[in-house]
């Protein structure tokens, strides 16, 4: 009972998503909304499972560990997936798509990223990448009606297919030369190692470059553009927030972990995907027309800030990929609500024109989206300055000052299309009349750019986050 307790979140979120399947089938037409609220229920349960139990340790041989980290890594997680499932009740009603499926399979989806964030060897890591992965593609095709919609699952699964293979061949590699699934000991015996094998190293590359796909960094984010804009947009917000995390959390883990005495080898890898994440980003991102294309575009940008700290290597430099990735979740969940908004009596809206004028129709609407820009733009003093200082400052430390001038120049070139969607909101003629929108969108929206405005930035950096964030990446060293 003593190691079950490690994965009181994950046991939660798998029961419940057994018996709530029951619910939905067998509840009629009450059993939609019984089964979101009962799933935003096991969602926050998740999110603060850790915490409260504040287990320390492995279970079941290594497979599983449970620490700081992951705590704080599905906290984020379990809220993102919470939000994001509270905002999209309306959209869904409004298009009839008010499905209990979609709740089941974040649950699914979350289940999978808590046990990539916490896998102590490659078997359990591949289960929960694929247990999200097999969700995330029904939920990118959920709306079946859409031809735009099952375009994008497709092509989501074909390349998720793809990344997954990378992933198993530099896995086997990886067992190949080691003769180990464990994290652990494939650190002991990597770290014995005078110098590291040929196998080793080409293995870590292939998987480092399977889950660059499952953060949509350069060169493997062809599938990110086509999935956000087909994919239903409540759906977009999920897939802009949660995954990219626990992604992010097992690279993590991998090159803190077992990899952590190659830190030569990895480096250069994370170098090159954030250099390409950024450039392309930001270059991509300024001719879109389409505000879900273009925060495709702006979320592979992000994801090579998010690596710049990575490549620092060192507790700071997870520190800083933590404080980043935080920051980013609020701005993002907020951006998606307020795009939610983003609709007439004739029905939903995302062309970037179609915010003309909007600050002459829907004033609160206007700020909220302007500290949200702002906020992406990493204007100062807006928290998203903050994020992209922590994300820099490690890696300017540590001798890569190269690379963060590359960061502060994509952030210059990233900052016009922000800013463009401002001049349209602010300056242009008025383009359409919004209906009003849900409460549940309204309040999230405006909770999120209260988070971002500089009048409140200091008790968010300071303390709590700053002492859960710390202690977090310490945990791994």
């Amino acid at each position: 009972m003593g190691q079950l307790s490690f994965l009181t979140g994950e046991v939660v979120l798998a029961v419940s998503a057994v018996l709530l399947l029951l619910v939905g089938a067998f509840g009629g037409k009450s059993g939609v909304s019984i089964v979101r609220y009962a799933s935003i229920t096991a969602l926050v349960i998740f999110a603060f499972a850790g915490f409260i139990i504040n287990g320390q340790g492995t279970a079941f041989g290594g497979a599983f560990i449970a620490d700081d980290f992951s705590h704080y890594v599905k906290a984020l997680i379990g809220l993102t997936a919470a939000a994001t499932l509270w905002f999209s009740r309306d959209w869904f009603k409004q298009e009839k798509l008010d499905q209990f499926e979609y709740s089941i399979l974040m649950l699914f989806a979350v289940l999978g990223m808590g046990i990539m964030v916490s896998a102590g060897n490659l078997l359990s890591m591949y289960v929960g990448l694929e247990l999200q992965a097999l969700s995330l593609y029904v939920m990118a095709a959920f709306n079946r009606d859409s031809l735009r919609a099952s375009e994008a699952g497709l092509k989501y699964f074909v390349l998720g297919a793809l990344s997954s293979g990378m992933l198993l061949y530099g896995m086997s590699l990886i067992y190949g030369f080691t003769g180990t699934l464990s994290f652990a000991e494939i650190g002991s015996v990597i770290s014995g190692q005078e110098h590291m094998s040929a196998g080793i190293i080409a293995g870590l590359v292939f998987m480092l470059a399977g889950m660059a796909f499952k953060i949509s960094a350069a060169p493997f984010h062809m599938w990110t553009p086509d999935v956000y804009e087909g994919a239903p947009t409540p759906v977009t917000g999920f897939f802009a927030g949660a995954p990219k995390l626990a992604a992010l959390a097992l690279i993590t883990r991998l090159i803190t972990g077992p990899f952590g005495e190659a830190q030569h080898s990895w480096q250069q890898v994370i170098i090159v995907l954030a250099v390409m994440s950024m450039v392309i980003g930001a270059f991509g991102a300024l001719t879109q027309t389409n505000i879900k294309r273009l925060l495709a575009y702006s979320s592979i940008a992000n994801m090579g800030y998010a690596l710049v700290a990575l490549a620092a290597g060192g507790a700071a430099g997870v520190s800083g990929m933590l404080m980043f990735m935080s920051i980013y979740l609020v701005t993002i969940v907020g951006t998606f609500a307020a795009i939610l908004q983003m609709r007439t009596r004739e029905g939903a809206l995302e062309g970037i024109a179609d915010l003309g004028g909007l600050s002459k129709s829907n004033l609160p609407l206007s700020l909220i989206l302007t500290i949200l820009m702002f906020s992406l733009a990493g204007i100062p003093f807006f928290m998203g300055f903050f994020g992209k200082w922590f994300a820099f400052a490690p890696a300017f430390n540590s001798g890569l000052t190269w690379l963060v001038v590359i960061a502060l120049l994509s952030s210059v070139i990233g900052a016009f299309y922000y800013l463009r969607i401002i001049k349209v909101i602010w300056f242009d003629d008025q383009a359409h009349e919004f209906v009003k929108a849900p409460r549940s969108l309204a309040v999230l929206s405006s909770f999120s750019a209260i988070l971002l405005f500089p009048v409140l930035l200091l008790p968010v950096v300071t303390a709590p986050t700053r002492a859960l964030i710390e202690a977090a990446a310490s945990s791994l060293f």
